[in-house]
């Protein structure tokens, strides 16, 4: 009777321990690499935008910029030069022109999450994640960035190619009221690779630090001022000419997208 006493405490004490772990496989990403210690891998992510958003495209994305049809490139954005397919988004760029703005020289297609960031004291740390394949030929300018919702500055460029295989990770303004750069040689931006920032707040001030990681490995590591409870519009979009040079591709141009997701911590 001991002995049986004694294995009906032991199993009981097993079932307890077993009960009283947390479950957070619902809400954890697995990192992009087992070293990623420095946006750390121990936290307790919850999932705004999933990375299966693109096969209920309308649940979770609005076409066009969040102010309209242009920006500062040449394209013309439609709704028709964006398809998906297969939990991927497909943009095409082709050149044309339209008679109420002689700058046009292309039609394409932009889109943005109807999630917004915003790093706050509640919500301090965020990760924006996504795979893509990019042209890289002058005159194409592909990105996928975060914008500020209510005014600019903000800006933080996760992704971004203007005419060649150099992909820029870009914030404004930085603690010193300008640019943070650092560009990156992709090896053949043409295939899927990993483009992921995670944004941080600095403390308690208004600010926040942003690593930027491409394929697992974390390339730069930018201070972004007045970042803190600023929503931020995630875009995506297929620009061209402008920043990539002039002129662009006489014909079809194609970006692909998937996996993109929006994720944030209360902890750090």
């Amino acid at each position: 009777m001991k002995k049986l006493s004694l294995y009906i405490v032991v199993i009981i004490s097993f079932m307890v321990g077993s009960s009283c772990k947390k479950d957070t496989s619902a809400n954890n990403s697995v990192p992009e690499s087992p070293t990623q210690t420095g946006a750390t891998t121990e936290l307790s992510w919850v999932t705004l935008l999933p990375t299966t958003s693109f096969s209920s495209y309308g649940t979770y994305w609005n076409n066009l910029y969040p102010w309209g049809s242009d920006h500062n490139g040449s394209a013309r954005m439609r709704s028709e030069n964006i398809a998906t397919s297969g939990g991927v988004l497909t943009m095409t760029a082709y050149p044309g022109t339209v008679s109420d703005k002689p700058a046009i020289h292309y039609f394409s297609g932009t889109c943005y999450a109807k999630q917004q960031v915003t790093v706050s004291a509640s919500w301090p740390k965020w990760r924006v994640s996504g795979e893509f394949q990019c042209p890289s030929v002058k005159g194409t300018w592909p990105a996928f960035w975060l914008n500020g919702a209510n005014q600019w500055p903000p800006e933080s460029d996760i992704m971004e190619f203007k005419g060649s295989a150099t992909c820029w990770t870009n914030t404004y303004k930085n603690e010193n009221g300008q640019w943070s750069s650092v560009g990156t040689t992709i090896s053949g931006p043409a295939n899927w690779h990993t483009y992921t920032a995670y944004l941080t707040r600095i403390g308690t001030t208004s600010n926040v630090s942003i690593e930027y990681w491409i394929d697992g490995s974390k390339v730069s590591t930018q201070t972004g001022q007045n970042f803190v409870n600023e929503p931020l519009n995630l875009i995506i979009d297929l620009q061209m000419e402008g920043s990539s040079g002039t002129p662009g591709p006489s014909g079809n141009t194609v970006m692909r997208a998937r996996n993109v997701t929006i994720q944030r911590s209360a902890t750090l």
